[in-house]
């Protein structure tokens, strides 16, 4: 990244790093009908002077409720949130009911590489679109909350969604009383207490709503996947499955597995632009879908389906769940990804996959070893905050040094000489 465009991304962060920006959608006669409160972090790649850059810029609380934002008529038109902000940037969420939920349909973020306060001395230019399907969604009559961050991956875009309370459909012109709490938060504030402890097993039941320690992250693993050309996908990685259930008694419960790498057995198949990673632990069993994009010359994680038996307490037993429009895991065929921090995978509302520590690389592996490493955007960010913090600091040591050389001056020119 270029020290300008670092800077710049800094002050953004230090500015935003807290705020939530809150915005309405109106009908004709005034009345509210979706309140979203919300702090969102984008994270663009592009390239300038031949090279690729990281432009990083928040929402900012100046982006306003463009006109074409709606309320919804009905079957023929949905409600739609549309932000714009800067020069030619926007963020659209649309949103769809069906039976007693609402959700998020869909998110399409428009970015005018033509910006050069965000993306100095862009090859490109223009507006740029991505879109993407999300899991957002409520029951109607209550508000989504969610404390967590959420991480959208989309090509070259990256975009984190954190401290969100939001509602459509709204009645009364204001948030309802009661709340849906997203996946994540349940499982950050609800205790997680194993029923019989195994060596074999980390599966966990929720049953307490007392505060205890969160699981240890799983062991880091080893797999790949041989195909007629050799090695075609090689990861290492901490594999955690995070489900919640309806159980028994009509109350949530939390189901966290932990793979054990020597109990796990890894399997898979590919050809030049597909390849699937199956990984099987005990009764459950989860399969990475990668692709390649040979325009681009990127590979991307596209989708993910995953099987398991629930505690003896679940209403269903069995549990399935997959996702095949997502985009994680990118880099560079013949170079690998890798992140330190923990990643969530959402395959559904109620099924994520944690990574914890993940390197992979696929289609292009040379002698059964990574390529070079590309790294990802947490990473980046755990960075930056330290660097970030330590400015601050010293700008506020420099600002108390110039005051107090200023008031000693003062101090000094009112004495007189006698």
């Amino acid at each position: 990244m270029a020290p300008a465009q670092g800077l710049l991304a800094a002050a953004a962060l230090l500015g935003f790093l807290q705020a939530a920006s809150s915005f309405e959608v109106k009908d004709s006669s005034g009345k509210v009908c979706i309140i979203a409160d919300l702090t969102v972090a984008f994270s663009v790649e592009y390239k300038s002077n031949g090279q690729k850059e990281l432009a990083r810029f928040f929402l900012p609380q100046s982006a306003i409720v463009e006109p074409a934002s709606s309320c919804g008529k009905g079957n023929t038109s949905h409600p739609l949130l549309l932000l714009g902000f800067g020069v030619g940037h926007s963020l659209n969420l649309s949103f769809s009911e069906s039976a007693d939920k609402y959700r998020v349909e869909e998110l399409v973020f428009h970015y005018n590489l033509s910006d050069a306060t965000l993306f100095p001395n862009s090859t490109a230019g223009g507006v740029k679109k991505v879109s993407h399907k999300t899991t957002i969604q409520a029951h109607l009559g209550t508000r989504y909350r969610c404390i967590s961050s959420q991480h959208i991956s989309v090509k070259n875009v990256s975009i984190t969604f954190s401290n969100v309370t939001l509602e459509a459909y709204l009645t009364n012109g204001t948030f309802s009383t009661n709340k849906t709490e997203c996946a994540e938060d349940m499982f950050s504030t609800t205790a997680v207490v194993p029923t019989t402890p195994k060596h074999t097993t980390s599966q966990v039941p929720v049953t307490s709503t007392a505060p205890t320690a969160a699981p240890p992250n799983p062991t880091v693993g080893k797999y790949n996947v041989t195909g007629p050309n050799g090695t075609c996908v090689l990861a290492y990685m901490g594999l955690q499955l995070n489900i919640t259930y309806i159980k028994k008694d009509e109350k949530m419960g939390l189901d966290l597995l932990n793979f054990i790498p020597h109990n796990t057995t890894s399997s898979g198949t590919c050809d030049n632009t597909s390849a699937l990673l199956n990984l099987t632990f005990e009764e459950t069993r989860v399969i990475f879908h990668f692709v390649l994009n040979a325009s681009n010359e990127k590979f991307f994680l596209q989708g993910v389906n995953v099987s398991t038996t629930l505690p003896p307490e679940a209403k269903a037993p069995k549990f399935e769940a997959s996702n095949n429009s997502m985009s994680e895991l990118r880099a560079t065929v013949g170079n690998s990804y890798k992140c330190s921090a923990e990643e969530n995978l959402q395959v559904t509302d109620k099924a994520h996959v944690n990574v914890f520590n993940v390197q992979v690389q696929a289609f292009k592996i040379d002698g059964d070893k990574f390529g070079a490493v590309e790294e990802c955007q947490l990473d980046e960010n755990n960075m930056l905050i330290p660097i970030i913090v330590g400015a601050a600091l010293a700008g506020l040591v420099l600002i108390v040094l110039i005051a107090y050389l200023i008031g000693r001056k003062r101090s000094h020119a009112g004495y007189q000489t006698i």
